[in-house]
């Protein structure tokens, strides 16, 4: 089974186009399962998106929320807002993604009337279960669009079609009191969480402390901490720690370096540090996942 994985910039925006210019839409029946160490890691994008659980169970960590979805439950991610999915077994999660200015352009009446409210609004996220009724016929409708993208060629008319009927569903349910269209929603914490991320990024193979990170954006080390644990749910250091391993784990299936260099390479003070570290996160020793990674070329 191949495995894939996401990619993003400097800032974690994701980099893939989703559709093009003419058709701002893109499916992806995706299964988390087949992901890299079994998630699709931290991502956001300017364009909007819905998933289904059709099978498994997805561990969903949207801003700074979590959040279990189990089969036949369903998920908007707002615009621009980072989040991530993991999951513990085979989970398919067939989604859409799409451009606001897919439903009306953005200077139009139903485009600000409509559109932005919930763009803007103080949601970053809408979760869909069966059991409640607009939320279930949202579900309905999700599976329907699925349903055309796999069995239909010209099927734009009618995807656009269901997809005003989930918007006017969300506009009338969903609570968009909080409505600001002044709000940027990469706020103020979020551009501080990437800029001690891409300092991270910039220097991961040297000896980087807790203080330093926080330097990098003039702020006390406990403002560093709290950034970083309600943005991503972790502390800086253990996102130092997991982006050196990630830097290894390329390293180990795009090269043939010996371990304990790649070790060395990617900031570990030694190989058998490395080794624990990496097992310990991904279940799997260095060595095995290299060899993993082979069969499956």
């Amino acid at each position: 089974m191949n495995s894939y994985k996401i990619t993003t910039d400097e800032t974690l925006r994701e980099t893939i186009c989703h559709g093009n210019s003419h058709y701002p839409f893109a499916y992806y029946p995706e299964n988390i399962w087949q992901f890299d160490f079994h998630r699709i890691d931290w991502h956001w994008h300017h364009e909007l998106e819905f998933l289904f659980v059709a099978e498994g169970t997805a561990l969903c960590l949207v801003g700074t929320n979590k959040i279990e979805l189990h089969k036949g439950c369903g998920l908007f991610v707002n615009s621009s807002i980072l989040h991530r999915f993991e999951a513990q077994c085979s989970t398919f999660i067939p989604n859409i993604v799409f451009s606001p200015s897919l439903l009306a352009p953005e200077k139009s009446l139903i485009y600000q009337k409509y559109i932005s409210p919930i763009i803007h609004a103080s949601v970053p996220y809408q979760t869909f279960y069966p059991n409640t009724t607009w939320q279930n016929h949202i579900l309905d409708l999700l599976s329907q669009i699925f349903i055309l993208q796999e069995t239909t060629t010209n099927n734009e008319l009618h995807t656009i079609q269901l997809l005003y009927q989930i918007w006017n569903l969300m506009f009338q349910n969903m609570d968009i009191a909080s409505y600001s269209p002044d709000l940027h929603r990469l706020n103020h914490s979020q551009a501080r969480l990437q800029t001690m991320m891409q300092y991270i990024h910039d220097h991961y193979t040297e000896e980087i402390t807790l203080e330093m990170i926080a330097a990098s954006v003039s702020i006390s080390k406990s403002g560093a901490l709290h950034i970083f644990q309600s943005g991503i749910h972790i502390s800086p250091i253990a996102y130092l720690i997991q982006y050196r391993l990630t830097q290894a784990a390329e390293q180990l299936y795009t090269t043939q370096k010996p371990i304990s260099f790649i070790a060395e390479e990617t900031g570990f003070k030694s190989c058998g540090y490395f080794c624990r570290k990496f097992k310990q996160h991904y279940h799997i020793s260095p060595n095995e996942y290299r060899q993993k990674k082979a069969r499956n070329k």
